[in-house]
This record gives C-alpha cells, sequence and structure tokens, in this order.
C-alpha cells in the first residue's frame, strides 16, 4: 500500500527547510540513514497519529534576482504538483503576503489538489495572530499559524493534512499483479527501456492510469502474466530547471517507489555508476524493495575479456549496501538481455515474497550459533533463543536474544549471510530484528 505524498512548497526564505527538518527529525518521524547513501535527503517519512506519509522538501533554489524568482518558484511547484497528493503551501508572516504568493496560489488552486495553508513565523501567538487572517485573501481557506523554528503549531497543521489524505486511496483494491518501477537519472535510457518492452515478443499493452498518481503505468503481457511498469522518466521535465535535475529525479523516484514491488535502477554505461545513482538506489533500498541493476548501452562500450569485471566491481562498490541487487548488462536499443530482465523479475518477485518455516529457519540459526560463537561485553554473552518470520515484501526475521544491546551489526550481517546461504533471497533485501526475552 503506497503512502500518501505530501510537498512543502514556498518562496524561498520563507523556512520550508526549517519546517521539514523539524517534521523529519522530531520523534513524529522516523528516518534512517542508509550506509552507502548521501545524507542531503529531500524527503522523510512521517508519522503523525497512526497515519504515514512522505514528506518532499521543493526547497534548494535561491534566485539571484527577482526577475528569476517565479520562474524558479513556478518550476518547483509544478514539481509538487505533478508529485504529491497534498501540498503544504508555507508563507511568511513577517513578510506579509507578497505578489509571488498570490502568483503560486493561484496555480495550487488550478491544479485542483488538496492545499494546506500555512504560515511560519509565528513565534508569538499574541503578536502575530491578527496578521494571519490577512492570508485569508490568498483563497486557500484557513492559514494555520505555525514556527518551524520554535515547533509550534505542527499538531492542527498535521491534523489537516491528513484530513486531505483520502482514506479510499489507502483502502483500494489491492492489485495483485507486481509492479516494477524504473527508475534511474535522466537520459540513463528509462523509457528506452520500457519502449523496448513494448516491442519485444509482440507483447500485449494496455494503458491504465495510476492507482495514486497522475502518472500512466504501462501493463506488460509475457508468457500469460502481467507486470505493472511504473516509469519515472516519461513525465514532464522543462528545460530551464537545469540545475534541479537532481532533485526532480529523487522526487519522482520516491513517488514511484512507494507503489513498487520491485525497483531496476538504470544505470547509463557510459557514464558509470555516480553518487547520485546510490542515492536514487537507497530509496528503493531504505523501502525494502526487490531490487535489479540494469546497466544500460551496453553495445556502446568498447569491451575486452576483463570488461564486465570491471563494471561489475564499480557497481559493487558504489551501491556497496545492497549486495544483493541482481545486476544485467543491456541495450535498450539492441534488445540485449531483455529476455533476462524477465527471468529476472520473476525470481526477485518470488524471493520478495518468499516465507521460511520456522523449523527449518531455527535449525539454520542453530547452525550459525554452532559455526561462529555470538559476541559478548563484559562478561555477558548474547544468547539467542529463537527466530521466526513476522512478515515478507521484505522477508522480515525476528530473533529473540537476552540482551539487544549485545546484537552487534556485524553479527545480524553473519545471521543474514547464513540465511541467504540456505534459502537464496537474490534480489531482495531482508531485515532482522532483535527482540529481547528474559531468561526464565
Amino acid at each position: 500500500m503506497s503512502k500518501p505524498i505530501v510537498a512543502i512548497v514556498g518562496r524561498p526564505n520563507v523556512g520550508k527547510s526549517t519546517l521539514f527538518n523539524a517534521l523529519a527529525g522530531e520523534k513524529i518521524s522516523i528516518v534512517k540513514d542508509t550506509p552507502g547513501v548521501t545524507r542531503d535527503r529531500i524527503y522523510a517519512d512521517i508519522s503523525w497519529l497512526d497515519y504515514q506519509f512522505t514528506m518532499i522538501d521543493t526547497g534548494g533554489i535561491e534566485p539571484d534576482t527577482g526577475d528569476q524568482m517565479l520562474s524558479h518558484m513556478r518550476d518547483q511547484a509544478e514539481i509538487a504538483v505533478e508529485t504529491a497528493d497534498v501540498i503544504i503551501f508555507l508563507t511568511d508572516v513577517r513578510q506579509g503576503l507578497v505578489d509571488a504568493d498570490y502568483q503560486v496560489a493561484d496555480m495550487l488552486r488550478r491544479s485542483q489538489k488538496p492545499v494546506v495553508l500555512a504560515v511560519n513565523k509565528v513565534d508569538n501567538y499574541d503578536k502575530f495572530i491578527l496578521d494571519t487572517y490577512e492570508f485569508y485573501n490568498l483563497g486557500l481557506g484557513t492559514p494555520f499559524p505555525v514556527s518551524a523554528n520554535s515547533k509550534i503549531g505542527f499538531g492542527d497543521l498535521l491534523d489537516e493534512v491528513i484530513a486531505h489524505c483520502d482514506p479510499q486511496t489507502l483502502k483500494e483494491e489491492e492489485d495483485e499483479r507486481p509492479k516494477v518501477a524504473i527508475i534511474g537519472k535522466p537520459n540513463a535510457g528509462k523509457s528506452s527501456m520500457i519502449n523496448k518492452m513494448l516491442g519485444e515478443e509482440r507483447l500485449i499493452v494496455s494503458d491504465i492510469a495510476g492507482t495514486t498518481r497522475d502518472a500512466i503505468d504501462t501493463v506488460i503481457k509475457r508468457n500469460g502474466k502481467e507486470y505493472v511498469f511504473i516509469d519515472t522518466a516519461g513525465l514532464r521535465r522543462k528545460s530551464r530547471v537545469k540545475e534541479d535535475i537532481e532533485r526532480y529525479s529523487v522526487i519522482r523516484t520516491v513517488a514511484a517507489v512507494e507503489r513498487c514491488d520491485v525497483a531496476i535502477l538504470v544505470i547509463d554505461a557510459e557514464e558509470g555508476v555516480t553518487e547520485q545513482d546510490a542515492k536514487i538506489a537507497g530509496i528503493a533500498h531504505e523501502r525494502g524493495k526487490g531490487m535489479i541493476i540494469a546497466v544500460n548501452k551496453w553495445d556502446l562500450i568498447e569491451k575486452d575479456d576483463k570488461t564486465i569485471y570491471k563494471y561489475t566491481n564499480q557497481v559493487r562498490e558504489v551501491l556497496s549496501f545492497m549486495p544483493y541487487a541482481e545486476l544485467v548488462f543491456v541495450s535498450a536499443k539492441t534488445g540485449q538481455r531483455f529476455r533476462k530482465i524477465f527471468d529476472l523479475l520473476d525470481m526477485v518477485i518470488e524471493n520478495h515474497a518468499l516465507r521460511v518455516q520456522t523449523g527449518v529457519l531455527n535449525e539454520i540459526l542453530a547452525e550459525a550459533v554452532a559455526m561462529k560463537q555470538p559476541p559478548s561485553d563484559k562478561g555477558k554473552r548474547l544468547k539467542l533463543y529463537y527466530m521466526t518470520q513476522v512478515s515478507v515484501k521484505p522477508p522480515t526475521f525476528v530473533v529473540f536474544v537476552n540482551d539487544k544491546k549485545l546484537t552487534h551489526f556485524s553479527y545480524t550481517r553473519y545471521l543474514e549471510n547464513q540465511i541467504r546461504n540456505a534459502f537464496g533471497f537474490k534480489g531482495t533485501p531482508i531485515r532482522i530484528i532483535s527482540r529481547e526475552r528474559k531468561d526464565r
């Protein structure tokens, strides 16, 4: 089930990033840093009153001149509007209403997306509350006074955001067909790959509206099985947003990955794997999605007997946090190894939903403990009593121990490797959670 996406939109210097960081950094949210992925993220998973949604910060562009302001603001807001389910429009009580606020409000109104109007920098409620009434003139309903710096007014604001998240979108009928997101940097060949898939083996194709976004999903039928492909590339990107292409691709990726079972990361073979590829891959990794890495444009690379090994090592080094990901070298132009993509998809989809019997799992656990003794600290040794699988997509295991503080990351990784050696789980992350069970 996909989480709603909430975007923060506003002029420069109204406090968008401050509000985003305050919400993401409080105990309201659950935010984890993924090893190997840069931390300057612009999205965070937020939890509020048993509701979950993904928040996106659209800040970051500080135009040098007033003439550029509206065009940059429009670009930012359009990206957010196209992607988001709900928009927080942030304004500044101390600057009051300015022309740029009216321009953005007019565009948001035409989008017909739910908009929650927030007035920031209301640090002193008695002093500034009357000034917030001016913002009724925007025609976007009740302005909610907040202070991102002082962390005031968040409750009412988030209540209103949740009220605009249509519960029907969270209760829609489950589509059993596997969903595959094609992710990667712009111009890596994502759309070309889908187009080639459509032409392969006279596949049957139909277009259906995305269930929770305005994007169009592509249904591909192969060997009697249907796959729903989610393309992050086919949506508009204005040429003038050159400095914002990376931010744009990350926003698109968050929206697509929320809905998929398996992500195919497309890497440009001519350019090689980059830090931005790692950032995009990290979005799928931390959300527990199955993963295939497709190195595209392989037909353009001059090769010798060591080329594929060199590329493989480079990809594995940059994406070291996801060693489970399946790797394939393809060409969207020639169709090279495209049949293998579908074979890998079927395998990863099956592994992502694989469930292991508890008895067999504990045999593996006992064997693992016998081969390598658990760590100890100050004379106290970690004891592992019992392991069971609690969920799939991704496969998640709970191991009951005597003291969680003794559970070292390296030993958890060792247990993961033992499980992988026994059951495979190729292409899917697996999660191991420690829970305490005291000695009787």
